[in-house]
């Protein structure tokens, strides 16, 4: 929305943030271990095409590529196990422009909520260890269905008070979209080219940095 004057009025002032593979940047590594699980059998397949999956579920990608390879389901499984492990001590990394726009929509009078299935008591040690300060958390391990049930996004919206038309959802799986909709909320899906997902939110981004305009923000500055 513009008015005469030029200025861009913002469409949407308080982002609600899914976790991993959206302000936490997962995915390289999961990719990464499932593909290996084929690869140590000599067969050939790429992080791309695990990609693909991921983007769906984690739980889709192994069952597909188990019966693709005809390798075992616990041996992704494992894998993953072992990655989630490893995460503890040596977290994944946040986003690309993650801490900046978190930073820049709180100094724009915004909330960054975020809205997870991730175990309370980890998905705050992860936070506060890559630096990333929100708000406030929500967590199935609070006692809350798992997404695509919207009931998460209910009680943040209830909880501070929000009006729905003000708030944008990102998210990097369809579930995302779904629950965030489902709650009269925005969605927007991080999708990158070589990994598109079939979902029905409003908005597609490449990046983080795609959510910008929607929110009325400009270019991050250094400080």
């Amino acid at each position: 929305m513009e008015d005469v004057t030029g200025y861009v009025f913002p469409m949407y002032r308080h982002l609600f943030w899914d976790m991993g593979g959206t302000l936490v940047d997962t995915y390289p590594a999961l990719d990464a271990a499932l593909a290996d699980v084929v690869r140590r059998r000599g067969l050939a397949l790429t992080d791309a095409e695990v990609a693909v999956l991921t983007r769906r579920s984690t739980g889709e990608a192994i069952t597909t590529l188990s019966r693709r390879f005809d390798i075992p389901e616990e041996e992704f499984e494992a894998a993953n196990a072992e990655l989630k492990r490893r995460w503890e001590t040596t977290p994944a990394p946040a986003a690309v422009g993650a801490r900046e726009l978190l930073r820049d929509v709180r100094r724009a009078g915004g909330l960054n909520l975020v809205v997870t299935h991730r175990e309370r008591s980890s998905a705050e040690a992860l936070l506060e260890g890559l630096g990333l300060q929100v708000a406030d958390l929500i967590s199935t391990s609070d006692g809350y269905p798992r997404k695509p049930d919207p009931t998460m996004y209910h009680v943040m919206l209830a909880r501070h008070d929000l009006d729905p038309a003000e708030c944008l959802a990102v998210g990097d799986r369809p579930i995302d979209a779904e629950a965030a909709m489902a709650a009269g909320i925005t969605a927007a899906m991080l999708e990158p080219a070589t990994a598109p997902v079939d979902d029905g939110a409003e908005h597609t981004v490449e990046n983080l940095a795609g959510l910008r305009p929607l929110l009325g923000l400009g270019e991050p500055s250094e400080r």
